[in-house]
């Protein structure tokens, strides 16, 4: 499960810094946008990764290329 949001994302940099980004945003105040269901903050950003209520922003993210695709994955 855990390669799953990895390979998703493209890499677990990118995974990381996103967390980093998005827990900074709760911690300030933001809402999450899953219920929280007596969850902890990391656990409520992986789920709004893998329900893709969050993500990269490719187009705002110089550099940032979207993640290769793996072999034998139909496009």
């Amino acid at each position: 499960k855990s390669d799953e949001i990895v390979n998703k994302l493209g890499g677990r940099f990118k995974l990381c810094a996103l967390v980093q980004h998005r827990w900074v945003e709760l911690i300030q105040g933001a809402r999450p946008m899953v219920e929280r269901n007596g969850r902890s903050d990391l656990e409520v950003i992986i789920d709004e990764i893998q329900q893709g209520k969050i993500g990269i922003d490719r187009e705002k993210s110089p550099g940032i290329t979207e993640p290769a695709k793996a072999l034998g994955e139909v496009v």
